[in-house]
């Protein structure tokens, strides 16, 4: 009796210690696992699938956030320095060309690009670089593949990757290198550099072609160790050698990408078993690399994880940058072992609200800025000045802001007997045009600012690009007190007239003047841009048709040249002008040659200094071309030259070493992670919600208490009764 008394007040005390224990310092709301707690981990999100992890295919900015973690191509961007500057990665050294003649004679490196006819690149690579641990690598007692010539029962119980239990690692060498570019040219895997690349390696179009009649009696795998690549050899363990036709300076910046990563043999052969393609273990899937980190958990439509690799050789974060880096504490680690970060777990957000909620409360460690959110992050000041909201500045989050090697435009198919020609009609129409459609405005209504108005097709940080009156559209602007200032509505309407389309008529019949615009879903296709883009074009009385369509369809007129006005942009792929010239040369345009110029404009004057620019080294000379080039491009307005994106990321405090980068992407291993702030931190934005535990106690205890107190008047009836 004495015992059962007691237990209603055991209940109410095991309450309060299980009230107790949730006081812990983890939050109640952790979305990640217990065990992942107090752990040097990055958490980031990501809201695209990755469709490509293969080097030889992938060219997505949602794919490169893993494969320039994974791969090691021969050179990287040095992480702190601007301008951009090439460094070796798996290479020991930044490779210096050597220039031939037609007839085999060396010539100086200052020769004249028009005498080279051949360019030779000797890369050699540091030896010691091992593998990440991975099955194809694994050997059995008698030095053989264990996983070689698999059968379809020995895979029956395999689904993933790391349900092979065995794994090995070897050395890479020259040769990895060589296969990796021969991969370039195979027919099964559509490289989207395979027609650059073709016009440059020697002999690259020639193995396309051998590879094309071998492919289909080869079986489930194509060895390209049986084919020679006239333009490209080991030289021995560790040198490989690189022949291009004529001179391509650019060839290098090429040599930073994951299209020139090393590529076991081994690999190639293990993924290329009958039954693995249908279990998803392919390079598209599980990439093989030497860089810092390794894929480890691929779910590609809720959480990817990159683990560090075991195996990585070292690198030390650098000692030297930019002018205000070290104010900024970027070189604090100097010298110290990377990469930092364990491990980084990349989930999949769709939506932009979950992202920045969970960005607050501090579960992602960075985050953008998307335009409902921008308000929330981030004050303009009256003189345009970007600062972080007090909210934002109060949780000690950091503000990074750039300006992307990015430029997006308003395309005129030239072949369009409206739009297009390099005649008088043609271009003063797009000329007027150009001036009626406000591109400040544009930047402010659906930007919130982030965008700067573009003079020419080079953002900054490209060479070339010019500031202030110097860089000036001078079809476009007027400078007025040290400022561009937009020309009048009025200069407008006189080119269009000018144009023989008075008042927005054809000066001839009186026909009115309707432009098609194409536009596929997610771009210029949301009304309230389409709404603004036709007010922009009814101040000159021209009139806008929209015919949205979906982005296979859009392709397929740009391929025929269907179309006549539409909106794209070009990422840099290297800091060059050609990378953004090359958009505009004749021999790149789409409906004539399948190239990148979408809106085939053949300017033969724009051509030649095209060709005379393109492989000269920057300098005085090059400027002077450049300038020219722009004026000529300012003058026709193939485009309407819109903005270069600014990119305003947000970082936790306890996030370290982070600078913008557009062109160098392996940068998750020189950041580091104060994990014992972001712990306090974490606990501190998000405590526990308490109230409805007491509440339950407060019942528990009352309940306890009647308890208590019937037991005792039960423990009275009974005294009284004996």
């Amino acid at each position: 009796m004495k015992i059962k008394s007691l237990l209603p007040w055991r209940i109410a005390l095991l309450a309060v210690l299980l009230a107790l224990s949730g006081c812990g310092e983890r939050p109640w709301n952790d979305p990640y696992p217990a065990s992942e707690w107090g752990q040097n981990i990055l958490y980031t999100a990501f809201t695209d699938r990755p469709k490509h992890l293969d080097p030889a295919q992938s060219y997505a900015e949602d794919e490169i956030n893993f494969t320039a973690q994974i791969y090691e191509p021969p050179l990287q961007y040095h992480y702190l320095k601007r301008p951009y500057t090439l460094i070796p990665a798996s290479a020991a050294a930044v490779p210096h060309p050597r220039y031939y003649d037609a007839q085999g004679h060396q010539l100086p490196d200052d020769a004249d690009p028009s005498r080279i006819a051949r360019s030779v690149y000797d890369i050699a690579i540091k030896p010691g670089i091992r593998y990440q641990p991975h099955p194809a690598f694994a050997r059995d007692d008698q030095g053989r593949p264990r996983y070689l010539h698999l059968t379809p029962s020995q895979l029956a119980g395999v689904r993933q990757l790391s349900d092979f239990p065995y794994t090995g690692t070897r050395e890479l060498t020259a040769a990895d290198f060589v296969y990796g570019i021969k991969r370039l040219a195979s027919p099964r895997l559509s490289s989207p550099i395979f027609g650059m690349m073709a016009g440059h390696i020697v002999g690259l179009g020639d193995l396309a072609t051998r590879l094309q009649k071998a492919s289909p009696g080869a079986g489930p795998w194509l060895d390209l160790d049986r084919f020679d690549l006239s333009g490209v050899r080991a030289l021995d363990r560790y040198t490989y050698r690189v022949e291009l036709n004529g001179k391509y300076p650019q060839f290098l910046y090429w040599l930073s990408m994951a299209f020139f990563a090393p590529i076991p043999r081994e690999v190639d052969q293990f993924y290329n078993q009958p039954g693995m393609g249908e279990r998803n273990l392919s390079l598209d899937w599980y990439p093989v690399g030497t860089g810092p980190y390794m894929l480890t958990e691929n779910n590609p439509n809720s959480r990817m994880v990159l683990s560090r690799n075991p195996n990585f050789h070292g690198e030390t974060y650098p000692c030297e940058g930019e002018p205000g880096d070290r104010a900024a504490g970027l070189l604090r680690d100097c010298g110290k072992a990377m990469p930092f970060i364990d491990k980084a777990v990349f989930t999949r957000e769709k939506e932009s609200i979950p992202y920045w909620n969970k960005f607050l409360q501090g579960y992602y460690d960075a985050s953008g800025i998307s335009s409902d959110s921008f308000d929330q992050a981030v004050k303009v000041n009256v003189g345009g000045d970007v600062g972080l909201t007090p909210e934002m500045a109060a949780k000690g989050i950091r503000l990074l802001a750039s300006v992307k090697t990015t430029t997006d435009y308003m395309g005129f198919n030239m072949l369009d007997p409206v739009v297009g020609g390099l005649g008088e009609r043609g271009r003063k129409l797009r000329q007027a045009l150009s001036i009626a459609i406000d591109q400040e405005e544009f930047i402010s209504i659906f930007l919130n600012g982030r965008g700067i108005v573009a003079m020419d097709p080079l953002p900054p940080g490209i060479f070339g690009h010019r500031e202030g009156a110097a860089g000036l559209n001078p079809v476009v602007y007027d400078w007025v007190n040290g400022q561009p200032q937009r020309k009048s509505i009025a200069r407008a309407r006189q080119l269009l007239a000018e144009a023989g389309w008075p008042h927005g008529r054809d000066a001839k019949t009186g026909e009115p003047l309707v432009l098609y615009l194409d536009t596929t879903a997610g771009g210029m296709g949301d009304k309230s841009r389409i709404d603004w883009l036709t007010r922009q074009l009814a101040k000159v009385d021209v009139q806008l048709v929209v015919r949205p369509t979906d982005w296979n369809r859009f392709q397929e007129k740009l391929r025929k040249g269907t179309v006549q006005l539409f909106y794209l942009g070009w990422n840099a792929d290297y800091p060059d002008p050609e990378n953004f010239f090359f958009l505009l040369a004749g021999k790149e345009g789409k409906v004539l040659h399948g190239g990148e110029n979408q809106v085939n404009y053949a300017n033969p004057d724009f051509d030649r200094l095209f060709e005379q620019m393109r492989n000269m080294d920057n300098g005085a000379p090059r400027e002077a071309l450049i300038r020219r080039m722009n004026a000529l491009l300012q003058q026709d307005a193939p485009w309407i030259f819109g903005f270069y994106p600014k990119v305003y990321t947000l970082g936790h405090a306890w996030l370290l070493n982070r600078k913008p980068t557009d062109v160098g992407n392996n940068i998750l291993k020189y950041q580091r992670l104060d994990v014992g702030l972001r712990q306090k931190l974490r606990s501190q934005w998000n405590p526990p919600v308490r109230w409805p535990l007491w509440g339950g106690l407060l019942v528990l205890f009352v309940l306890a208490f009647w308890a208590w107190q019937r037991r005792g008047a039960e423990k009275s009836g009974d005294s009284s009764g004996l």
